[in-house]
This record gives structure tokens, C-alpha cells and sequence, in this order.
């Protein structure tokens, strides 16, 4: 199943730069400004020929060409490129490594701008470049490799390397978004990025080793800032999605799309259980799967341990925990429980409500008629219903 989970740094709130590394008599700050101003240009310019002729060797002639043709291709904006300080010496006499401070934003699907600090290696006394990211260091996908990017309206989708693969990503996008807009209305696109690999999508994201090695998919703001208005979008780990059947990679993508649309990665108070099981819900809605696919993990943990005391909680969602795949399914069956009791629209203005900030138990009141005793109660009595259970 997809998690909703924000990969961040040491603040969910912002980004606290390393303290300045001591200027050595190989850096050269000015012309590193200049560098980077020059490779700015060639971005805005999409001259791919430009930016390739600020690299330091073939390999970065390579890499600078890809971020220029990327940036083209994405249609970028408000691409600015500047030098922080210096954080240490590389290899070679007039080579080091410096702190550069980036913003980039898809015009018409990102509201605001994406801003983020990453590592440039810069060498011939800053006059080229060598390298773009390092490790422990978030780095863009954009900045990262070349990319094929399939554009449909306000869908985009980016994926490392070339290959057919992307049109079929962009299809289950499309899909999606028309899915999750069958049930909440409202303007919006939605991008996709899709990097090459699990180290690939770890860079992305600047996680741990691991942490989303058994997740298909994970909706997060970019430049890992829950701000108001920074860019969110859905990244797919291919290691996982493409391995899923049709049904399965649709449900992901659209699960995903729930959450890119609703806004609900900023959803801090809003129960997990609320916030995945609704995605599920949307995703689950029009696909028609028996109970003993979209619940056989939970009916089986019922048969074992019996019917839960509670709802799910937050903890229960972390991506490396066991049974994920029942939390999953339970969180669902809540959303279900509800919509089943009130009405679809009811389940919805729940969720909008408690997203925004609304109290649960207000939201459960005002639009369905119950506490969260009752809701729970309610729950409680569809899982002891289950097939796989009361059979």
C-alpha cells in the first residue's frame, strides 16, 4: 500500500543551513557566483550546449546538458542558483565543495517555489563544475539525472531515464486525478516524479537507507518543507510499483493523487487513520475488488487476535512497522463504516473538516450523528462481519 509520509530534516518547519566551513585559499566565492550565475542562464535558456560547458569533465558536461534539458522539458520557473559558502576541499589543487542555495517551481501546479541548500563540487578555481548533490544531501530529481517527462493538461510526470515507461505512469496519473475528482471537486494537477531506483528515490527524499524500501509510492513536498504552499508531489519506487499488477498500480497512483489534491500531506492534526483510510476509500471506491483482497490482511489478524479495542493509530502507520498492509485495510474499513452510516458526502465533509483543523468529534457529530464511540463500535462490528471472520 502507499503511505502519506513527509521525508524532512532536523525541523518539519525549516531548513537550518550548516555553519560556514573555513574560506580556504583555493576557494574563490565570486567566481563560483559567476558559475552559478552562468548555469542559471543556461537553465532559464533551456541551452543545454550552455550549461554542459560549465562541467569540469565529460561526466559533468553530461549531467549540466540533462539539468538544462530537464528544466526545458518541466517547463520551470523562477530558477534562481546561489553560492553559500564553502564547506570543505575535493580532490585537486583548485577544487572544493560549496553550499548553493536553489529554487525552482512548475508554473500552474506548484504554487509557490520550491527552495532547497544542496552540495556543488566546484573545481578549476571555481570557474566549472564537477558535481551536483553528495551525501546525507537531498537532491532533486531534476538535478539528478536526465530525465523523460510526458505532459497532459496539469498532469506531469517525470521519469528518470528514457523509455516508454513514462506514458504508462502518465496514463495511471490521469486516471487518478479523474478519480479523486469524482468524490472531491476542485481544481489542481498533480506531478509525478519517478526516480530510477530505491537509491535513486532515497536522494529524492533524503531519507535513510531503507526507510521506504517496501512502500510503492509516497506523496511529499519536494524540497522537504511543510510550509504553507510548497510544491507536493507523488514519487513512485519503481522497485516496488512496477512489480504490482494493473489493478493495484492504479489503486497506489490514485491513493497518492488523494493526497497530493486534498492537500493532506499539511494535515497535521488530522488522524492517520482518517487521512490514509480516506485515500483508500477514493481508491478503492470504483474498483470493484471482493473483501477478501482489499481486507484478508485484517480479517486475518481478527481471526488471530480478535477485533481491535481501538482505532488505528498513528504509530501503527510508520512504513517499517509490520502488518502495514492491515492498518492499511483497517483505516479503509473505518471510511467505509462511516460513508456506509451517513453517506459518501458525509465521510467527505468529515475529512475536509478535520484536515483543515476541525475537531474530530465536532466533524463526527455535525455530519454523521456520532461520537467516536459509536464510530468505532460501528468498525468493531464490520470487522467481526468480515467473510473471512464470521465464516
Amino acid at each position: 500500500m502507499a503511505l502519506a509520509l513527509v521525508a524532512g530534516g532536523c525541523s518539519q518547519d525549516e531548513y537550518v543551513a550548516p555553519p560556514p566551513g573555513t574560506t580556504s585559499d583555493v576557494a574563490d566565492p565570486a567566481a563560483a557566483a559567476d558559475t552559478l550565475r552562468d548555469l542559471q542562464a543556461a537553465i532559464r535558456a533551456g541551452d543545454g550546449a550552455a550549461a554542459a560547458a560549465l562541467g569540469a569533465d565529460p561526466r559533468a558536461h553530461d549531467l549540466l546538458s540533462a539539468v538544462a534539458v530537464n528544466a526545458a522539458a518541466l517547463e520551470l520557473s523562477d530558477v534562481t542558483l546561489r553560492y553559500v559558502t564553502e564547506t570543505g576541499r575535493t580532490s585537486g589543487g583548485d577544487a572544493w565543495d560549496g553550499q548553493v542555495a536553489i529554487t525552482w517551481r512548475i508554473p500552474g501546479l506548484d504554487r509557490a517555489s520550491a527552495r532547497a541548500e544542496l552540495p556543488v563540487s566546484f573545481a578549476d578555481h571555481g570557474t566549472s563544475i564537477s558535481a551536483i548533490g553528495g551525501t546525507g544531501a537531498r537532491l532533486p530529481l531534476w538535478l539528478s539525472a536526465p530525465l523523460t517527462v510526458e505532459r497532459q493538461g496539469q498532469v506531469v510526470v517525470a521519469v528518470a531515464g528514457h523509455g516508454a515507461a513514462a506514458r504508462g505512469y502518465l496514463a495511471a496519473a490521469l486516471r487518478a486525478v479523474a478519480e479523486v475528482r469524482a468524490v472531491v471537486p476542485g481544481p489542481g494537477g498533480l506531478v509525478v516524479e519517478v526516480p530510477a531506483d530505491a537509491e535513486g528515490l532515497q536522494r529524492a527524499l533524503d531519507t535513510e537507507p531503507g526507510q521506504y524500501s517496501a512502500i510503492a509510492a509516497i506523496t511529499a513536498p519536494v524540497d522537504g518543507s511543510q510550509a504553507p504552499g510548497s510544491p507536493v508531489h507523488v514519487f513512485l519506487n519503481r522497485t516496488v510499483y512496477d512489480d504490482l499488477d494493473p489493478v493495484a498500480a492504479q489503486v497506489v497512483m490514485t491513493h497518492e493523487a488523494v493526497h497530493a489534491l486534498t492537500e493532506a500531506v499539511g494535515a497535521r492534526q488530522a488522524p492517520l487513520w482518517l487521512v490514509e483510510g480516506f485515500a483508500d476509500y477514493v481508491a478503492l471506491r470504483d474498483v470493484g475488488l471482493p473483501l477478501t483482497r482489499t481486507a484478508g490482511q485484517i480479517a486475518a489478524q481478527v481471526r488471530q487476535q480478535g477485533v481491535p479495542e481501538r482505532l488505528p493509530g498513528d504509530g501503527e502507520f510508520d512504513p517499517t512497522a509490520s502488518h502495514l498492509g492491515a492498518v492499511y485495510e483497517a483505516a479503509w474499513l473505518v471510511c467505509v463504516t462511516l460513508a456506509e452510516h451517513a453517506g459518501e458526502g458525509a465521510l467527505v465533509d468529515v475529512y475536509e473538516q478535520v484536515r483543515d483543523g476541525g475537531d474530530l468529534a465536532g466533524a463526527l457529530r455535525q455530519h454523521a450523528g456520532w461520537s467516536e464511540q459509536d464510530l468505532t463500535a460501528a468498525w468493531q462490528d464490520r470487522l467481526a462481519g468480515l467473510p473471512a471472520v464470521a465464516g
